[in-house]
C-alpha cells in the first residue's frame, strides 16, 4: 500500500515553521468517570487505568517510528460537539505544541470529522485519532494481498467521511481525461465517488478470498485435522505462544501488533494425533469497527475453529480490562467468550512472577471452576506448554469417538491407514495381532467400526 497522509488532508496548507520530524504529542482526552456508576458499569473500557491507557496510546504511536516527545493526561467532564476536549484544554495542547516542537498531535478517543477539522485548526499541526492510528499501523504490517486487501479497504471507509480534496490520485486508477465526472461536479463528490468505486472492487476482491478459503477450509475437514485458534490482546504474547507450539518462526516482538497476517501449522499433541493452529490478529480496546468488519474473511479462521484459546499477558496490571475488551470483539463475531467446552484460558508470561507470586497466581487459579480453568504457562521458557497441549487434546477429544479393535498384524495397509485417519491411543501385539485403542472423527466412526470390527472403548 502507498503510504498516506495522517489527515488524509493533502492540501492543507502547512504553518510556515512546521517540520517533517515525526515527532507527536499523545493526548488521552479521558472522561471523569465516578466508580460504581452507571457509566462506568455500562462501558469496559472505564475499568482501565489511565496511565495504562496512554502508555498503550504512545506504544502505538512508536508502532510505526513515531518519536513520542510526550503522553498527556487532559481528564475531562464531557465531550464537546466541536473539538472533544474544552477551549481551555485546548489551549493548553497547542502552547505544548510549540514548547515541544512536534507536528502530530494523536488523540486516543475516536474523533468525528468536524472535530478534528476544528482541532487541527486550533492546534496548527495534524491531528489523527485512535481509529486513525490503528489503521496506519495495520496498513504497515499488512504483508500478505489478503491484509494489504482488507486495511485499505478500512482505511477507505474511515476515510470517506473526512474528505478534503484527499483522493484526486485515484482517478489515475480510472483513466480517462479528468472530465468524466460531468460538468458542475464538486471536489469532494468526485472523490466520494471514485472512494465508493474503489470500495466496491475492493469488496469484491475480498469475496474471491472468502471463496478461497472456503475451499481450503473443506479440504482441511475431508482429513482428521480438527483447527485451534488464537485469539487475544495485541502483544499477549501469541505469535511467541505459536511458535512454541508448532516449532515455527513466525515474527514475535514485544510490540504492538507485531504480526497481522494470519498464520496455519501443523500441531503435533501428545499422543501422535494433529490439529492446525491459526495465529490471528490481536484485539484491541476500541477496535475500530471498520477492522472488524474488513478483517471477518481473517477471523473466519476463528469462527471455524473447534477449540479457541483465549492468550492473555496475566503479568499486565490491566488483565483483566484486556480481557474484556477481546471478550466483546468475540461477541461481535458472534461467538460466545463464556463457552467453555469450546474456549480456553492461557494464562501466559508467568516468567514475570518470582516464585511466591506463582504460588498465589496457581492459587487463584485453582479456585476457579472445573469447567472454566485456567492454563499458567510461559511461551518464553515452555513452562505449562505441556499440560496446555494434555489440555487441548482433551478438549478435541470431547468431540471424537475412542474405539478398541483388534486387527492382524499382517495388515500393513490397515494399520497404515488407522495411522493415517485416526489418533492411535495404545497398541499391543498379542499372538500376532495388534490390540488398539483409536480415537476417531465422527466422519471416520463408521468406517472403522465396519472395516475393523471396532466397538466402544470401555474406561477402566
Amino acid at each position: 500500500m502507498e503510504p498516506r497522509n495522517f489527515d488524509g488532508d493533502a492540501d492543507r496548507p502547512r504553518s510556515a515553521g512546521a517540520k517533517q520530524t515525526g515527532r507527536v504529542l499523545v493526548v488521552g482526552p479521558y472522561l471523569r468517570v465516578r466508580a460504581g456508576s452507571a457509566d462506568a458499569q455500562s462501558e469496559a473500557h472505564v475499568l482501565r487505568d489511565v496511565e495504562a491507557r496512554l502508555e498503550e496510546a504512545a506504544g502505538l504511536a512508536r508502532a510505526i517510528d513515531l518519536v513520542v516527545a510526550d503522553a498527556i493526561i487532559a481528564p475531562i467532564s464531557q465531550i464537546r460537539p466541536a473539538t472533544y476536549i474544552g477551549k481551555g484544554k485546548v489551549e493548553e495542547i497547542a502552547a505544548l505544541i510549540k514548547t515541544l516542537d512536534v507536528e502530530l498531535v494523536v488523540m486516543d478517543c475516536a474523533l468525528a470529522p468536524i472535530q478534528q477539522r476544528n482541532l487541527e485548526k486550533e492546534l496548527d499541526a495534524k491531528v489523527l485519532d485512535r481509529t486513525g492510528l490503528i489503521l496506519e499501523i495495520f496498513g504497515r504490517r499488512a504483508k500478505t494481498r489478503e491484509g494489504s486487501l482488507q486495511v485499505e479497504l478500512a482505511h477507505l471507509n474511515y476515510q470517506r467521511s473526512r474528505l478534503v480534496r484527499s483522493w484526486t490520485h485515484l482517478e489515475r486508477q480510472r483513466g480517462g481525461f479528468g472530465f468524466m465526472g460531468g460538468p458542475g461536479e464538486t471536489q469532494i463528490e468526485a472523490d466520494r465517488r471514485l472512494i465508493q468505486e474503489r470500495i466496491s472492487k475492493l469488496e469484491g476482491e475480498l469475496k474471491k478470498v472468502q471463496a478461497t478459503r472456503r475451499l481450503h477450509r473443506a479440504g482441511r475437514q475431508r482429513v482428521p485435522y480438527r483447527v485451534v485458534a488464537l485469539v487475544g490482546y495485541t502483544n499477549a504474547g501469541k505469535s511467541t505462544l505459536f511458535n512454541r507450539l508448532t516449532r515455527a518462526d513466525v515474527q514475535a516482538a514485544d510490540m504492538l501488533f507485531a504480526t497481522l497476517d494470519p498464520t496455519l501449522r501443523a500441531l503435533n499433541l501428545p499422543h501422535g494425533g494433529k490439529a492446525m493452529l491459526s495465529d490471528t490478529v490481536g484485539f484491541i480496546s476500541n477496535l475500530p469497527t471498520q477492522l472488524v468488519a474488513a478483517f471477518r474473511a481473517t477471523l473466519e479462521e476463528v469462527l471455524e475453529a473447534d477449540v479457541i484459546l483465549h492468550v492473555r499477558d496475566i503479568s499486565h496490571e490491566d488483565a483483566e480490562a484486556q480481557q474484556s475488551d477481546v471478550d466483546a470483539v468475540l461477541r461481535q463475531l458472534g461467538i460466545n467468550p463464556d463457552d467453555s467446552g469450546r474456549i480456553i484460558e492461557v494464562w501466559n508470561k508467568i516468567d514475570r512472577y518470582d516464585a511466591e507470586q506463582r504460588e498465589e497466581l496457581l492459587n487463584i487459579a485453582a479456585r476457579r471452576p472445573a469447567d472454566h480453568p485456567a492454563m499458567l504457562v510461559s511461551a518464553v521458557t515452555g513452562e505449562g506448554v505441556d499440560a496446555l497441549l494434555a489440555a487441548i487434546e482433551e478438549r478435541l477429544a470431547a468431540k471424537r469417538t475412542t474405539l478398541d479393535l483388534s486387527i492382524d498384524a499382517a495388515d500393513g495397509a490397515g494399520i497404515s491407514w488407522l495411522h493415517r485417519n485416526a489418533e492411535v491411543l495404545s497398541k499391543e501385539l498379542h499372538d500376532g495381532r495388534f490390540d488398539m485403542t483409536v480415537r476417531v472423527d465422527e466422519t471416520k466412526r463408521d468406517i472403522v467400526v465396519s472395516r475393523f470390527d471396532a466397538v466402544p472403548h470401555l474406561a477402566t
